[in-house]
């Protein structure tokens, strides 16, 4: 698949995410459920994914469709699709979805003239006739899933049925997508494989990962492990019971969820969003026991028993603080915070812009152990 590559926003990305704890509006979500296939995971929660409804009934729909296009594929699941499509678009983020799949205003990526925007420093000639990114002169990446025109021709498949095919249909994109990572017969449950599908798509390693990092988020839905009894079980319950919640840079305290302060590297207003923060998080699940923690997710290491990082992630046990720093073994560069709830996973407020979830331990990187504090 001949793409350009994506330089610069993993980066920026990595950055936002590690800087954005100091320490959300409080939004009664709709929570929507989808029915997933066999293998997919059962029943899906769109709210807790951070996937627009429809969207997610695009993925599910690729993904069944999959035996029709490669029978000799296995493991494709919704999961892959909603990895990619995170990191392509964001999942169609801004756009509307219609009933019938098809996305406005549709999304294309930064003209490919070599000029370097986007990253690319290779001129792609048009091959489409501007028919599905408006340019008759350059290519484009075009739709949720970001395909060069030429190579949704070679893949496309009409994922609705309505007798079309596009990149800018939801249900035709995923399905197309879904195609092109299984190539000849992939065996997709295979994470060797996964992962060589996925740099077919974009020959980048960090790009592999950061999909991998939400694929592994989405796997890690609906599954909670068993909480334990006593003050662990009410700490981890408590935190739990915030999901959803908006993020709020310096938001939260020992009596819940409360405005913040101003301002997030990536420009959020605490003082307007009522929610929580990585640190404000922990601080109010551990003030329910009784336990008092320092506001910062730094400052907050120094309590308890440390575990250190190259224990791994198997020494945590629930009710643990899980820590992130740009240097393992030095407390004063962390810079973010979890609660280790078991089966690798943490309850989590991740950054501005994201609720409250549910997050596997490896969706962030730069682990720098963690802390005991029952």
């Amino acid at each position: 698949m001949k793409r350009w590559k994506k330089f610069g926003c993993l980066g920026v990305l990595l950055l936002v995410t590690a800087v954005s704890c100091t320490g959300t509006v409080l939004l009664a979500a709709a929570t929507t459920r989808s029915q997933a296939g066999a293998g997919s995971g059962g029943t899906v929660d769109a709210a807790a994914a951070g996937i627009p409804e429809r969207m997610l009934t695009a993925y599910l729909t690729g993904a069944s469709q999959i035996s029709q296009h490669v029978p000799t594929c296995q493991g494709m699941r919704w999961q892959i699709l909603a990895g990619i499509a995170r990191v392509e678009s964001d999942h169609a983020s801004g756009r509307i979805i219609g009933a019938r799949g098809d996305i406005t205003p549709i999304i294309t990526g930064p003209r490919l003239d070599g000029s370097g925007a986007g990253g690319n420093t290779t001129a792609i000639r048009d091959t489409d006739g501007g028919r599905w990114d408006n340019d008759p002169e350059y290519e484009r990446a075009v739709g949720p899933f970001q395909f060069l025109p030429e190579t949704f021709r070679a893949y496309g498949k009409d994922g609705n049925h309505d007798g079309t095919i596009s990149p800018h249909n939801a249900d035709d994109a995923a399905a197309s997508a879904a195609v092109y990572l299984c190539g000849g017969g992939r065996n997709l449950g295979d994470r060797q494989q996964l992962r060589a599908a996925i740099h077919t798509y974009n020959r980048s390693w960090a790009y592999v990962d950061d999909v991998l990092s939400g694929i592994d988020r989405y796997d890690a839905l609906g599954r909670t492990p068993h909480i334990p009894g006593g003050n662990i079980g009410g700490v981890i319950k408590t935190a739990l019971a915030q999901q959803g919640l908006p993020y709020s840079w310096g938001g939260g305290n020992a009596k819940g969820p409360s405005t913040g302060i101003c301002c997030s590297p990536g420009g959020q207003d605490g003082r307007t969003v009522t929610g929580f923060d990585c640190s404000g998080l922990t601080l109010y699940a551990y003030a329910q026991a009784g336990i008092a923690l320092p506001r910062t997710a730094a400052a907050q290491a120094g309590v308890g028993r440390r575990i250190p990082a190259s224990a791994g992630f198997a020494a945590l046990q629930p009710g643990d603080l899980v820590f992130y720093g740009y240097s393992p073994t030095a407390d004063s560069t962390i810079h973010h915070v979890g609660l280790y709830i078991g089966d690798g996973k943490m309850i989590n407020a991740p950054r501005p812009g994201k609720p409250v979830r549910i997050d596997p331990v490896t969706a962030m990187p730069d682990y720098a152990g963690g802390a005991r504090i029952l």
